[in-house]
C-alpha cells in the first residue's frame, strides 16, 4: 500500500517558503535542549491548565514551538481556510490580524489560501514568538510589512475594525472569561473569524462554545457545518474534527520517534461571516471515509442540521468514484462544492 500523498510546496509557494525558512531555525541548539522544549509545549498543547504568563519564554522555546508546531498549525489553519473560502467565493481579506498568533503560522495560511497583500497584524503576549515570527516572515513577501505586537489576550482585549480574525490554537490557554472575552472582541471587529483548535474532546468543546457566541454576535456559520443551528452531536458522545497532512521535520521524528515522512494533525474549527454564505454542499464529510469492497460509508453533517450515514456503491456510478476519492472534510456531493 502506498504511503498516503504529502501537500505539495514548491520553494515559491508560502508553504515551501515556510518549510525554507524553518530549515536550519535549530541549528546551534543540542538536540537535547530542543527536545526537552518541545515536549514541555506538547503538556501545555494538550492540557487545560489556563495561564497568564507567556508559554513561550526565550528563544530556545519559540525555535522548538515554530520548528515542531508552525507546520502542524499551517495546514490546520490553511485546511479551515480553504472550506472557508469555498463557503465565500469571490471574497478576500482586505485585513488580517491574528489574535495569540505567535510565530504567525496563520497569517502564512492565510497567504497561501489569497493572493496579494493586506494589512497583518499579529497580536500575543510572548515578545520572543513575535520576534522570531518577525524573522520568519522576512521570507514571504506578502508579509514582509505586517505588525507584530504585544499584547494580554484576555478581557481587556480590543481589535481594530477589520475583515478577517484568526485565533488559531490559543483558547486552550485561557480562561472561560478570557475564552468569551476574545470570541466577544473578534466577532465585534470581523466580518470573518476563523477559530482552531486540537482536535481533542475538550478542543471541539472550546469551538462550539466559541460557535455559539460568534451566532448569538450575528455572525453565520460558513464552515465546516453546512447549517448555522445547533450541533447535532450529543455532548460527551462524540465530537466533530478533521485532519491535515503534515510532512515530518527531523526534531518531530527525534520527539516522536517512529519513521513516517509524514503525520495527520487532528483540529476543530469554526468559520463565521458577516458576509454573505453560499453553501458549498447540502452537507459535509465529517469522519474518515470507509473504504470497503465495492462499497464508500461515509458520516455526513446535514444542512438540516442532522447526522446522517450514507452508503455509496459501484451501482451509483460516478457518484461512487466521487466518494472513493472524497476527503475528510469535504463537501458532499463534491459537484456541489
Amino acid at each position: 500500500m502506498n504511503a498516503p500523498a504529502l501537500p505539495h510546496a514548491s520553494s515559491a509557494s508560502p508553504a515551501g517558503a515556510l518549510r525554507g525558512a524553518l530549515a536550519g531555525l535549530l541549528d546551534g541548539l543540542p538536540p537535547r535542549r530542543a527536545a526537552q522544549a518541545v515536549e514541555r509545549l506538547i503538556g501545555h498543547y494538550r492540557g487545560a491548565t489556563p495561564t497568564d504568563a507567556p508559554i513561550l519564554r526565550d528563544r530556545a522555546d519559540v525555535a522548538a514551538y515554530a520548528a515542531y508546531r508552525m507546520p502542524a498549525t499551517f495546514e490546520a489553519v490553511r485546511s479551515a481556510l480553504e472550506a472557508f473560502a469555498d463557503a465565500v467565493p469571490g471574497w478576500v481579506p482586505a485585513g488580517h490580524v491574528d489574535v495569540g498568533g505567535g510565530t504567525g503560522a496563520a497569517t502564512w495560511a492565510v497567504t497561501a489560501v489569497w493572493d496579494g497583500s493586506r494589512p497583518v497584524t499579529v497580536l500575543d503576549w510572548a515578545e520572543p514568538a513575535l520576534a522570531l515570527g518577525r524573522e520568519i516572515a522576512a521570507a514571504n513577501p506578502a508579509l514582509r510589512d505586517a505588525r507584530w505586537e504585544r499584547a494580554r489576550i484576555g478581557t481587556a482585549l480590543t481589535l481594530d475594525p477589520t475583515d478577517l480574525v484568526t485565533v488559531s490554537y490559543v483558547l486552550n490557554e485561557l480562561t472561560a472569561a478570557d475564552r468569551a472575552a476574545l470570541v466577544d472582541a473578534a466577532a465585534s471587529a470581523a466580518q470573518a473569524v476563523v477559530i482552531v483548535e486540537p482536535g481533542t474532546p475538550d478542543g471541539y468543546s472550546r469551538v462550539i462554545e466559541a460557535r455559539e457566541r460568534l451566532a448569538a454576535a450575528g455572525l453565520r456559520t460558513a464552515a465546516p457545518c453546512p447549517h448555522s443551528g445547533a450541533c447535532p452531536i450529543a455532548p460527551g458522545t462524540d465530537w466533530c474534527h478533521f485532519s491535515a497532512r503534515v510532512s515530518r521535520s527531523s526534531l518531530h521524528r527525534q520527539v516522536k520517534g517512529g519513521s513516517l515522512a509524514y503525520e495527520d494533525e487532528k483540529f476543530a474549527y469554526v468559520a463565521a461571516s458577516r458576509v454573505p454564505v453560499v453553501s458549498a454542499a447540502p452537507a459535509r464529510v465529517v469522519r474518515r471515509p470507509q473504504i470497503r469492497k465495492g462499497q464508500v460509508l461515509l458520516d455526513l453533517c446535514l444542512d438540516d442540521g442532522r447526522l446522517d450515514r450514507t452508503t455509496v456503491t459501484k451501482r451509483h456510478g460516478d457518484l461512487y468514484r466521487a466518494a472513493r476519492d472524497v476527503e475528510w472534510g469535504g463537501p458532499w456531493p463534491p459537484h456541489a462544492d
